[in-house]
Parts: C-alpha cells; structure tokens; sequence
C-alpha cells in the first residue's frame, strides 16, 4: 500500500508527502488552514472548517406567492358566480390543471410557493349558507327572504346581491348578525389551509381582509396571520361591523398576539380608490397625527400592497411629470364605489411613492414615520385563480373570465360614465417576492414583517439589492455577493445610520429576467428626501441599461429600448433587451443631514398586454380604453437613511 502512495506521489515534494500523510493520519488541526477561511466558514466550536458554506445562514431562496385570495366564500365571489373552492385554489397554484369556474381548463406556467387565503370577513360564510341552504340562514326573516330572491331567477339574483351589497357595504349593518354563520366557516378555512402546509415545498397562510369602504372610498386591510390553526383557531375575523376605524383594527390584531403569542399583520391595499384617505397624515376622524398613533400604524401595517387587479400604486404622472413610465395601469377617476370623482389633490394620499414622502414630512413633525413601509403584490382575485401572466389572465370575477365579450363589461358601475371601469382595465397583476432561508411559514412571514420582500406586476423576475457605505463593481463582481451585501450594508426593507464622514450611500443591484418572460429594458433607482426647509422631492436614476444604451451625465437612459411586439398577432421576442442586469449606484446628491429613502425599480421591455392576447386569439378588435402592450416591472421595498 506504502509502494502505490508513494508511485502515485512520486512527482511531489518529499515535504507535501509528509504533509498529506500527517493531514490523513491526524485530520484538520485547528491550525491547518489559518489566516484562509472565508467569514462565516467556522463551526461553532470555533475551529476553522474547509466548506464556506457552513453556518452560512442568510436568505438564499426567492420565492413567489399571493396573499390576497378570495374563493367562492367571499360574498363578492361565490353570490355571483364563482364555484371554486380552497381545495382547487390550492390546487391550482401548486402547479394542477382545474377547469375554472366557466369550464375552461387552467394550469399556471410554474407552481406558486405560496398562498394566503384571505375571504371577506363581512358576511362570511353568506355564499356557503345560499349555496346549502343552511337552516341558520333560513330561521332568520332577512336570510330567508333574500334565499327565496337569490334563487327565483336571474333577475331575482341580482336584486339579492344588490341588496346585500347595500346593507352590508352602504349602510354598514351586519345582516348575519346573530346566525353564528362566520364561526363554522372560519374553522373551515383555518383547517383548510392548514391541510396544504408542507413545509419546504409549500407554504400556506391564513388571513381575512377587513373591507371598511366608508362612503364608498377603500380603506381596505388585508389581514396575514403567520401561525398555524392552534392559534387562528382562537380568534375570528374581526369585521368593519365591530369597528370602523384601521386604530380599532390595530387593537384586534394586538389582543390576538396577546393572547396567542401568535404573529399578524394588516395589510392596507388599493390606495389608489380611497379618494385621498389611505396615506392622509391625520387620524381617521381627521385629528392631528401623534406619535403613538403613528408608531401603531408601522407596527402593524409594515407592508403596502403595491400592485393588484384594480391598478397599479406606484406612482401617478400627475405626481411623478419626470418619470416617463409613471402612467402605468392605472385606476384614476373615483373612488371604489364609482359614486365620487378623483380630484388632483387626493393623488398625493393614494400612490406609494408619494406616500413615503409624506412619510418623511410627518416624521419631521412628530418623531415617528407612519409610512415606512415595504412592497409587494398580489392579485385579488374572486375566481380562486392566481393568474398573472399577460398570456394567461382569468379575470377578477367568474364573469370575467376568457371570452370574447369580457372586454366591456363593468366591474365597477356609475351613473357617471367617467367614473365606470370597464374589464379591459384589470391589470394582470400580481406577486409577492420574498428572500427566505426555506419554504416555511417562519419564513415567509418573517421576510414580509421585516420588508426583505418586493412586488411584481406579474413576471417572476429576480432582483435583489444592498444599501451600504463603501460598495464598489469590485463587490458586484463576486462569486457571492450576497455575503458581503449582508456583511457591509443592509438589504430591502433596512435602514442606513450613521454616514461615515465624506461617504454616500451605494446600492449594489442584480435582476434576472422571468425564464419563461420578456428581457429587462433597466434598473432604476428612485431616490425621495426631505431638505432643511421640510419640502419633499424624488429623482430617478438609471442604473443599468440594456442594447448598449449609455446614461447621460442627469443618470438617465433617454433612448426607449423599443419593441418586438406583433400586436396583431399578439407576439414579442427577446431580441433586445437583456437577460440579466446589475449594477452599483452611489447618490451623486447625498446630503447627511436629509432624511431619504431609495426602492429599485426593474422594467421589462414591451410586450403584448393580456387585452392583446384576447384580440389575436377571440379575433375581435382591441378595446380602445387601453394600450395594446405593456412593460411589467417590479419594485423592491424601500431602503431609508436616517440623518439623525
């Protein structure tokens, strides 16, 4: 044996003989590779370990998912038309073929890896009980009333439907009250979600939304419970009939973590409907906001859902003048009720990138930002389809559904024809994008609460950033970067302090285009500050482009990448464009003393909108209330910087 080893060796130095025989006969000494580990490979112990891997325990995986989901539970869902239920919702967003809700069979391109049920918590358990019968619902004179209208016809239906909408939405009275309808369902849906927990492969969540719309403007929450039925088994939704004000909502969530020790969330959405109220810098009642009050609202509204079906919250061209790609599906004319009109002056309070510059004005006033919020998306879909895709959308309602006539219908009626909202203006959004260690409850909630999560409008496009200090290309061009993103700087969702002297703050960007979508056109940062005299201000700089485009001395790319779109044939290539982009920005603009905030914005190049597709496979015209292509994009949350 002695005679092979040393043949084999024969060319080495007698002393790297001795060597690898003394490391085979005695293992790894705590000496033996000394001043070369890479931080962060050392056991526990303390003794140096060949893999660099070991302890290694940031967030490595991305992964995408909805968290605002209604079945044909929600009364707005399952009274008019919808029959899919929490089985085929998580079905189908595990990646099976259903047949929808109008008989169409359904596959996602990719599994989701997670899923939230969120169903109305006002009249929860109305659709179930229409649809059984449930003798609950029949002992009661308005219950049984409204059975006998919903089922004798069509006409019938839909008077029932506007009925309850009217008592439930308008009035504000709760016409269950008293059947004990929500509690059954709401086991129901706990346990359900439950059933499809597997963690490591899929997540699943609980949740409600709490759909407060005083006088027909949204101030919607989505509620996201980060426990299993052990805890969400000791509560129950907690419905706008118990408390119209987002504080006494806040008070809920507290009471459950108190008596739970369990983890919630609320979740505000669709600002861009509330007619000036979702970011306002009062109390609801309209009282100044203090302190206490608005550390109550980041502490339990941590997130903005920035992008869904009804639109897209980003920003408004009436705000943003200087940002070319501002107008982006937006929903710009009423309120949810479609009974009031948009005035200019609401948009500030409605759209996030405005939002988080009130943020910095009422932080300068009372000490705390209420407005410190991170990003993501979701769908809001009432068919229990999570489509996203251009090519794939299945509509908000069963009604809207692939047909050849969806086009014109509306989803949001008005007496007003300004006011009304056609189908051809739903947005084929969204998703929610979280960095996470596992596919795991702890997980995906942990990165929502602590913002390490972005929103897309669709594409599952991969982007990751780090604010820091000192990043240069050099940093970028590491086999791992992440390491030395964490180690240095902070990631989405974090705050910068303490400028060292001379310094600026460095963003250090990748984005990976969607494998199964359109190539990136730029990466974009987006800059807001407060200056000495409390006026706000934004700008945009590019910071890296596709096709050989340069940026000019302002930080910008002035030169439109194009497009491949056959719109008549509703077909695009990725002939320009990349496929990936990176790249490390410093604020040439940096002032210490001015608090800020920075978010990276990715966008696609063009390609033929959901409306497009329609048109080429139905052969019926292209609707004229939109454009026939759209450049998806996706926002990571926020980075601030804090002067003091």
């Amino acid at each position: 044996m002695a005679k092979r080893i040393c043949k084999a060796l024969s060319h080495v130095s007698v002393p790297a003989i001795v060597a690898a025989l003394s490391f085979t006969a005695m293992g790894t000494t705590a000496t033996a590779f000394e001043g070369n580990v890479p931080p962060g490979a050392r056991a526990s112990e303390g003794r140096p370990v060949y893999s660099p891997f070991v302890g290694r325990d940031y967030p490595d995986q991305v992964l995408f998912g909805d968290l605002h989901f209604h079945t044909e539970i929600s009364f707005d869902a399952g009274l008019i038309g919808t029959s899919l239920n929490m089985h085929d919702a998580f079905r189908v967003a595990r990646g099976e073929k259903i047949i929808s809700n109008t008989g169409q069979p359904i596959q996602l391109i990719r599994p989701l890896d997670f899923l939230a049920i969120t169903e109305h918590a006002e009249m929860l358990g109305l659709a179930t009980a229409m649809r059984t019968a449930d003798p609950r619902l029949l002992a009661d004179d308005w219950g049984r009333q409204t059975f006998e209208l919903f089922n004798s016809g069509q006409e019938g239906r839909m008077a029932a439907f506007a009925d309850i909408i009217d008592i439930g939405t308008v009035q504000g009275r709760d016409p269950l009250e008293g059947t004990d309808l929500d509690g059954d369902i709401w086991l129901d849906i706990i346990e359900t979600v439950d059933q499809y927990y597997d963690p490591g492969t899929f997540t699943s969540l609980a949740g409600f939304e709490w759909t407060f719309t005083p006088q027909g403007d949204n101030l919607h929450r989505v509620v996201i419970f980060g426990d299993g039925s052990e805890r969400t088994s000791q509560t129950r939704p907690f419905t706008f009939f118990e408390g119209s004000d987002p504080e006494l909502l806040w008070n809920y969530l507290a009471g459950y973590e108190e008596a739970t020790g369990g983890r919630v969330i609320a979740v505000p959405h669709n600002a861009n409907m509330s007619n000036g109220l979702m970011f306002a810098p009062t109390k609801f009642d309209g009282s100044p906001m203090d302190a206490d009050y608005a550390a109550k609202r980041i502490r339990w509204e941590p997130m903005h859902e920035m992008t869904q079906i009804k639109g897209d919250e980003e920003t408004h061209p009436f705000l943003s003048p200087d940002d070319e790609f501002a107008d982006f599906e937006s929903w710009d004319v009423g309120n949810l009720s479609g009974r009031a009109p948009k005035t200019p002056e609401m948009l500030r309070y409605e759209y996030a990138r405005s939002a988080l510059k009130v943020g910095l004005e009422v932080e300068r006033d009372i000490g705390v930002n209420p407005f410190k919020f991170g990003f993501y998306g979701t769908t809001d879909t009432h068919t229990a389809i999570p489509t996203t895709r251009e090519d794939n959308y299945f509509g908000k309602y069963q009604h809207t559904e692939p047909s050849p006539n969806r086009h014109d219908i509306e989803v949001i009626p008005a007496e007003d024809p300004a006011l009304r909202i056609l189908t051809a203006q739903e947005s084929a959004a969204g998703l929610t994008a979280v960095w996470a260690r596992e596919n795991t409850r702890d997980e995906v909630f942990g990165a929502i609460t602590r913002k390490e999560a972005y929103a897309t409008t669709g594409p599952r496009m991969r982007v990751r950033i780090f604010a820091g200090w000192d990043f240069t290309e050099d940093d970028l061009g590491a086999p791992d970067f992440v390491s030395e993103g964490y180690t240095r700087g902070v990631p989405m969702g974090g705050e910068l302090r303490d400028a060292p002297e001379g310094a600026a703050p460095s963003i250090m960007v990748r984005a990976l285009r969607d494998p199964d979508g359109a190539n990136l056109d730029r990466v974009q940062v987006i800059k807001g500050w407060i200056d000495a005299n409390g006026e706000t201000f934004e700008r945009i700089y590019d910071v890296a482009v596709s096709g050989g485009r340069t940026i000019g001395e302002d930080g910008r790319a002035r030169e439109p990448v194009g497009s491949t779109v056959d719109i008549e044939n509703a077909r695009f290539t990725n002939t320009i464009g990349a496929a990936a982009l990176d790249g490390v920005w410093t604020d040439p603009d940096f002032d210490p003393a001015e608090d800020a905030f920075y978010y990276v914005r990715v966008i696609e190049i063009p390609k033929p909108r959901w409306t497009t597709y329609d048109a080429a496979f139905y052969d019926i015209p292209l609707p004229e209330t939109v454009p026939p292509t759209v450049q998806d994009r996706a926002y990571t949350s926020p980075v601030w910087y804090n002067a003091e």
